[in-house]
């Protein structure tokens, strides 16, 4: 984690919320070196966690309101009440990612209450670095460090992936959700989409990944990318193999 991020989201905390919070947790973007659209076709990717990342400052509460301060945002805050209807949000898109993530722990059968949190990234977002990923598994590590859920780093990549394909509207594979989870320093993540196995592989000591910025916008939401999603699963079905269908 940068120092520059843990200090921003325990300054935005203590200023927005009033104290010191207990946790800070990190989750990493990522770049993917082999398999593009073959996540969700069931197939093998190798994607790598970077050293760019969203970071979360974090404490309990003991009612049932979770509070969320968007450092990127100027310190916009969300709050909603685990007891009732958790609902998206039009005017606030970030929300949507954490609201749906809290909202898909509680329809797992995860039991806990409210939370103050804090976020801020520096993974760029619309790079394709995955920012909304890392975004879905820091929530759900958050949930999982402050009250002890027995949750695997599976189940929370899969829980940020459902949050992103049933709350938020994109139906993207498994594959930038479970490298933000379970990703490796200095190794890349050889991930079996269909059964979910994964294998660690050690990058050469020699080589380095550069990663340039074209920037050109990029949004998995607004983009083409259900639409190519649809054409994968339509040709599978006219070949008869199988694809992955939600």
């Amino acid at each position: 984690m940068t120092n520059a991020l843990i200090q921003n989201v325990k300054t935005a905390f203590e200023q927005v919320l009033g104290y010191a919070p207990s946790h800070i947790i990190q989750a990493p973007g990522r770049v993917n070196l082999i398999g593009e659209h073959t996540d969700y076709n069931d197939g093998f990717v190798l994607p790598c966690a970077i050293n760019y990342q969203t970071v979360v400052a974090a404490s309990k509460r003991e009612d049932n309101i979770v509070r969320v301060v968007s450092v990127d945002y100027g310190n916009a805050v969300d709050e909603f009440d685990l007891t009732q209807a958790i609902t998206f949000q039009e005017d606030k898109m970030w929300a949507n990612y954490i609201r749906g993530v809290v909202k898909c722990l509680l329809a797992r059968g995860y039991q806990f209450t409210g939370a103050d949190i804090s976020v801020s990234g520096n993974v760029p977002q619309g790079a394709g670095l995955s920012s909304s990923a890392a975004l879905e598994v820091v929530i759900g590590q958050t949930f999982k460090t402050l009250y002890n859920l027995e949750i695997s780093q599976a189940e929370v990549a899969l829980n940020g992936q459902q949050a992103e394909n049933e709350f938020v509207g994109c139906n993207c594979g498994i594959m930038d959700q479970m490298i933000s989870a379970e990703g490796r320093e200095n190794h890349a993540l050889l991930l079996d989409c269909r059964s979910l196995e994964t294998q660690a592989v050690s990058m050469p000591e020699d080589m380095a990944i550069v990663i340039i910025n074209s920037n050109k916008k990029r949004g998995l939401v607004d983009s083409e990318y259900n639409t190519r999603r649809t054409q994968c699963e339509e040709a599978a079905s006219i070949f008869g193999v199988k694809a992955y269908v939600m």
